[in-house]
């Protein structure tokens, strides 16, 4: 059989990666995505693009997503193989030649982000496709981290929520902000909240969960704290933007206040303050499944679920 060339794409070659020539999944998220587009925004990049030839053929590819001004991939959301019996090989192959270099800024192999339809475990076909991508990524010690459900709002189709009358909105800067979200950490169901904690303590974990929320390039005045009508702190809310939607950034209840139905009332809050500078836009937004009080939460608000994300992460950091 002739031999493989994997390497990433040279400025110039976008018709390359275009030209991989099988069948695709269509309910997959790399069938709906626009590489052109994405390539013109930054958001996808020649050097982190991957291609496997055979014989002047692309029969696998892959590309890693990074933010506009971000250096390093942040997590790979690209993955596709020529189908058949030999599909999963071909994946293998390609991700562990371009994990030799595609790091991201903590030295370990970006996470996947696998993006499926809501049930795709009861479609034969969608189920098949997906369970190549994930075996491929178990390969390279890529493993399940957490399942998490992709929501969509919108005032025009789902109509604007009820919005609360028990809390009041104040500012806060980053010395109030930080102490806050130490306090939504303690006891966070959120599973990269926990990973967090658990590597870093509360109170780094808090300072990162700040600096990480810069990353938004929405304004900073966006961002709230909430408190009861006498004056008792309830939580906080970063209605954000992210370089494709309006999203809802973070959102946490602190642990004297949870079981009283605000989480509901802050996403409620968070889905009109973003229609009121977006308006006509979809507002995006994830949870884990585990997350229970915050999947109802959704529900509550008339968030739709769109997608069920699956996000693998590097169990063999430094190899």
């Amino acid at each position: 059989m002739t031999a493989l060339t994997i390497r990433p794409l040279q400025p110039g070659e976008t018709d390359l990666f275009l030209s991989y020539p099988f069948p695709r999944q269509p309910e997959l998220w790399e069938s709906q995505r626009d590489y052109v587009a994405l390539l013109a925004a930054k958001a996808y990049r020649p050097e982190h693009t991957w291609v496997a030839i055979r014989d002047g053929v692309v029969v696998a590819r892959a590309c890693w997503w990074t933010g506009p001004e971000d250096k390093r991939p942040y997590s790979l959301d690209w993955l596709e193989a020529e189908p058949g019996p030999g599909q999963v090989e071909l994946g293998t192959a390609l991700l562990r030649k371009a994990h030799e270099t595609m790091r991201n800024d903590e030295g370990r192999k970006p996470d996947y982000h696998l993006f499926l339809p809501p049930g795709w475990r009861d479609d034969a076909m969608v189920r098949v496709a997906a369970e190549a991508r994930l075996q491929t990524a178990r390969n390279v010690d890529l493993a399940l981290f957490v399942e998490r459900y992709s929501y969509r709002w919108s005032a025009e189709q789902d109509g604007l929520p009820d919005r609360s009358d028990r809390l009041e909105f104040r500012p806060a800067d980053d010395a109030q902000m930080l102490v806050v979200l130490r306090q939504v950490l303690d006891g966070s169901l959120d599973a990269h909240d926990q990973r967090s904690v658990a590597e870093h303590g509360l109170d780094r974990a808090a300072e990162l969960q700040l600096e990480g929320l810069y990353w938004f390039p929405s304004p900073r005045d966006w961002w709230q704290l909430a408190y009861t009508g006498s004056g008792e702190l309830v939580g906080v809310i970063i209605p954000a933007r992210n370089y494709d939607m309006p999203t809802i950034g973070y959102i946490g209840v602190v642990p004297s206040q949870r079981g009283h139905g605000y989480g509901a009332e802050l996403l409620a809050e968070m889905a009109w303050r973003l229609n009121d500078h977006a308006p006509g836009e979809a507002v995006g937004a994830d949870t884990d499944f585990s997350n229970v009080p915050m999947v109802k939460a959704f529900a509550r608000t008339g968030f739709r679920i769109t997608e069920e994300h699956l996000v693998l992460t590097d169990t063999a950091a430094g190899k």
